[in-house]
């Protein structure tokens, strides 16, 4: 600090504010989750980013009503009123998620309790990737994707709206593939319980219950009992 005065440069607290950006994790979670209830969610603090505005455009294809407009700090804001209990409606093409995985795995869950039938595809890269670990656990549920047995995108939900609650031990710890049983297991009828080898994010136990949903959580599973019923409500995304 000594030297730094000599040479003429002020020594001072840096002062003055920084705005972070929505956690983008927990953005989808509150537009796909605000598409499920009943009633109109009022939703701020989303970022706005490519993966976030696939979820908003999958949402609208399926018939929830979308108003989120940019806020002065580069966020969105505004109300999705949802589908509730009349559930999605049957889309006029296919959904492409682009590049975002959270988007499209979580989809198949919002997707699998309903009697719909639904082509989910995404980019080049989003083709790749393995989608195996989360349609497992949802065929047990009793839903159906086509073409059977493939593992990769493009993939066809077929939904069934008698699923049945599992307890599913998943080889992996995954956010992704927690939700998407956990948000089927809210229309199965019964626990359904995920457990994992270790730890994953818990933005889902965390946020299903502001929808209304009942959770319990401990450090390795997470269990939801349905059928249940969102209900719209106020989510602040933090950044």
């Amino acid at each position: 600090s000594h030297r730094g005065r000599s040479r003429g440069f002020p020594w001072a607290p840096l002062r003055g504010s920084a705005s972070v950006p929505g956690d983008k994790s927990i953005s989808h979670r509150a537009v796909l989750f605000a598409a499920m209830a009943e009633g109109t969610s009022r939703l701020s603090g989303v970022l706005d980013s490519e993966d976030v505005r696939s979820s908003i455009r999958a949402v609208g294809q399926l018939g929830a009503q979308v108003s989120l407009e940019k806020q002065p700090d580069g966020s969105l804001a505004g109300g999705v009123t949802g589908w509730g209990a009349a559930g999605p409606s049957q889309p006029e093409a296919p959904i492409d998620s682009g590049n975002s995985g959270t988007t499209v795995r979580l989809l198949m869950g919002v997707l699998a309790p309903w009697s719909v039938r639904v082509e989910l595809t995404g980019d080049d890269s989003l083709q790749r990737r393995p989608m195996r670990r989360i349609t497992a656990p949802l065929m047990k549920m009793g839903a159906r994707f086509e073409p059977e047995g493939r593992e990769t995108l493009p993939l066809t939900v077929c939904g069934s709206e008698g699923l049945r609650a599992i307890t599913y031990d998943a080889p992996m710890a995954s956010a992704q593939l927690k939700t998407a049983v956990l948000l089927a297991g809210v229309y199965a009828r019964g626990t359904t319980t995920l457990n994992e080898p270790s730890p994953s994010r818990n933005h889902t136990e965390l946020m299903l219950p502001e929808f209304g949903v009942t959770t319990t959580a401990a450090d390795r599973t997470a269990s939801v009992t349905g059928p249940a019923a969102l209900r719209a409500c106020e989510v602040q995304v933090p950044g």
